[in-house]
C-alpha cells in the first residue's frame, strides 16, 4: 500500500482563502408544522437562477448564455460554480447538445467549450463496459481544457477522475494532484476526486480515506467546502457494505463538522443542497434523528439526486420517504418511545 502522507502533505502548505460568497437563494414555499415544504413543492436538482436561465437558452440552440456564464466564473475565478455548472450543462448536453456543437463550431479554442466537451467525453466513456479504454482516448480532451485557461482546476479535477477510471498508479495521481493544489488548494471537486480516487485505489481502506480527508478539513478555513470533505469520506464508509470499522467518534466528528459548515449558509439555498442532502444521509444512518430534521428544514424543498441515487432509481421518492421517517422518528423520541436498529447499510455504486 501506498504511503498516505505521500498524498496529505500537501495540505501543511495550503493556502487560507475563502470560498466564494453564496449568491442569493430563491425564495421558498412555505412550510409545514415540521418546518418542511409540502411533499410536492420539493425540486430535484433545481438550477439556481443564472444556471436555469441558461439551461433554458441551450433549449432554444442557443450557446451565449452558457458561454457567458462560465466565462464569468473564470474571471470571477469562482472555481466552485464552474465546477457545479460545468457538471450541469454538460448533463443537459447528453440528450440536447446540439448547442454545445454549435459552441465548438463558432469558437474552437474557447476554454470553456473546451471544459464542457471534455466533461462530456469522460461521462460518455464512464458508463461504457470499456470504460478504461475509452478514457484513455479522452486524454487530448482533458490536455486541451488545462491549456484553456491555466489558472482553472477543473480540467485537473476531470484529470484526477480520468486517473481513477484508467487505474493510474499513485506516482501519476500524485503528479496531477499537486499540479491541482498549486491552482486552487481548497477546490471541493478535486478533493472529492482525490478522496474517491483513493477509495478506488485502496479497497475497503476507510481509515486512510478519512485520515486525508480529516488533514484536509484540518488545514482549511472554517468556512471552506473542505469542511464536508469528512463527511463525505463516512459516506463512503456507509456505502460500502465491508466488514472494516470506523469508530462511532469518528463518524459523529465528521458529521458535526458538516453540520457547522451547514450552518454558515442560509436556509433554503440551492448552492448548499447537496452537501446537506449528503450530510443527512449520514445523520440518518447514524440515528441523529433531531439534527437530520434540522438539516431538512435547512434543505427546504431542495432536493439532489446525490446521495439517493444510490438507494433507489427514483431518487425523489427515496428522499420523500426518508423525510418522512426522520420527522416520525423525532416524533417518536419526543413521546419517550423506543429507540430503533440501526440503519442498514447500502452498497455504493460508485463513491
Amino acid at each position: 500500500m501506498v504511503d498516505t502522507m505521500a498524498l496529505l502533505h500537501p495540505f501543511s502548505r495550503t493556502a487560507r482563502t475563502s470560498r466564494t460568497a453564496p449568491r442569493p437563494a430563491s425564495s421558498a414555499p412555505p412550510a409545514d408544522a415540521s418546518g418542511l415544504p409540502a411533499d410536492d413543492e420539493v425540486l430535484l436538482d433545481a438550477p439556481d437562477d443564472h444556471l436555469g436561465a441558461t439551461l433554458v437558452a441551450a433549449a432554444r440552440g442557443e450557446y451565449g448564455p452558457a458561454s457567458e456564464l462560465l466565462a464569468g466564473t473564470r474571471v470571477r475565478a469562482e472555481w466552485e460554480y464552474r465546477d457545479r455548472y460545468a457538471r450541469r450543462l454538460t448533463a443537459f448536453a447528453r440528450s440536447r447538445g446540439e448547442w454545445l456543437e454549435h459552441w465548438y463550431a463558432e469558437t474552437p479554442e474557447d476554454p470553456d467549450v473546451l471544459l464542457l466537451r471534455a466533461q462530456l467525453a469522460v461521462d460518455h466513456a464512464w458508463v461504457s463496459p470499456a470504460r478504461a479504454e475509452l478514457l484513455r482516448d479522452v486524454s487530448p480532451l482533458i490536455t486541451a481544457a488545462a491549456r484553456g485557461d491555466d489558472r482553472d482546476p477543473v480540467p485537473w479535477r476531470l484529470a484526477l477522475d480520468h486517473a481513477r477510471g484508467t487505474g493510474a498508479g499513485h506516482k501519476y495521481f500524485s503528479e496531477l494532484w499537486e499540479a491541482a493544489l498549486r491552482r486552487a488548494p481548497l477546490h471541493y471537486g478535486c478533493h472529492v476526486a482525490a478522496l474517491r480516487y483513493l477509495a478506488a485505489s485502496w479497497r475497503h481502506s476507510h481509515q486512510e480515506c478519512f485520515d486525508f480527508a480529516d488533514r484536509a478539513a484540518q488545514d482549511a478555513p472554517p468556512d471552506s467546502l473542505i469542511q464536508a470533505l469528512p463527511s463525505r469520506a463516512a459516506f463512503g464508509y456507509l456505502t460500502d457494505g465491508c466488514a472494516v470499522e470506523v469508530t462511532r467518534e469518528r463518524l459523529d466528528a465528521a458529521a458535526d463538522r458538516a453540520i457547522a459548515l451547514s450552518a454558515r449558509f442560509p436556509a433554503a439555498d440551492p448552492w448548499p443542497s447537496e452537501i446537506r442532502n449528503k450530510l443527512t444521509y449520514v445523520l440518518v444512518h447514524l440515528e441523529r434523528w433531531q439534527e437530520a430534521l434540522d438539516q431538512l428544514r435547512l434543505i427546504g424543498p431542495y432536493a439532489t439526486s446525490f446521495p439517493w441515487i444510490h438507494l433507489s432509481e427514483d431518487p425523489l421518492a427515496i428522499f420523500l420517504k426518508m423525510r418522512a421517517e426522520v420527522r416520525a422518528r423525532v416524533a417518536q423520541q419526543g413521546a419517550g418511545g423506543p429507540r430503533t436498529e440501526r440503519v442498514e447499510r447500502t452498497h455504493s455504486r460508485d463513491h
